[in-house]
């Protein structure tokens, strides 16, 4: 189990994460939130990724890209008893640190330090699940500290991207309390089966970046001459 001793790892929910519970059909979802476009924003989605890629759940358990769909997911919360979310949150800690929050302590913890327009939506989604009365009994957010979000086009940096895998232990952990247990795959997904649509695959992502030296990082040059072209006209 993960906890307070566990280096790079603060857990704000001492205990929690290894209560037993009887096993029924208890409605979960995990969702993974952010931009993969912007670095480390990307966090909460690549971890969605990995753990689709590497296990099979039952039908109860929904694993969703959130992307930055923000208050589009409304519907799909109000529909699961357990919420758990993935996401890159400012904490205000070194990069790549991770922090578990339950419960109530998780809207204020979204937006403590708003990174994007997409943690506002989802605090409202939080917001509008509780005020139809139908917001999810259980809630666990698990969050990394990113290091860098000013990077268009950039991936995962390297503190953010070791955290991926024991976030996922994590989720597993506190799954396993409600003697929820998924299949690991024994063969990877096919490509049309994955998340992660063709380019924004991580390994391909990451591959096929273009180098500084090729790509112009300074706005759209052929907007730029045009501008240029018509001052001095």
């Amino acid at each position: 189990m993960t906890d307070n001793n566990t280096p790079g790892v603060i857990n704000t929910a001492t205990n929690c994460l290894s209560e037993t519970k009887k096993p029924d059909k208890t409605k979960v979802l995990i969702l993974g939130i952010g931009n993969v476009l912007w670095a480390d924003e990307g966090f909460g989605v690549r971890c969605i990724e990995a753990l689709h890629r590497q296990y099979q759940f039952a039908d109860n358990v929904k694993l969703m890209d959130g992307g930055t769909q923000g208050i589009y997911l409304v519907q799909h919360v109000q529909q699961a008893d357990i919420l758990i979310v993935f996401d890159a949150i400012d904490y205000g800690l070194e990069p790549g640190t991770m922090k578990i929050v339950r419960d109530e302590e998780v809207p204020k913890f979204m937006g403590a330090k708003q990174m994007s327009l997409h943690q506002t939506g989802f605090q409202e989604v939080l917001a509008m699940a509780e005020f139809t009365g139908d917001a999810p009994k259980t809630l666990l957010l698990v969050g990394v500290q990113p290091e860098e979000l000013e990077d268009f086009g950039g991936s995962l940096r390297e503190p953010v991207k070791q955290q991926v895998q024991p976030a996922l232990d994590v989720v597993l952990d506190f799954l396993a309390g409600y003697q929820i247990v998924p299949q690991t795959r024994e063969t990877p997904l096919p490509e049309h089966d994955v998340l992660a649509p063709g380019q924004l695959e991580l390994a391909r992502y990451e591959d096929e970046r273009p180098s500084e030296d090729s790509a112009f990082r300074g706005g759209d040059a052929r907007f730029l001459n045009r501008q240029f072209s018509t001052s001095e006209d």
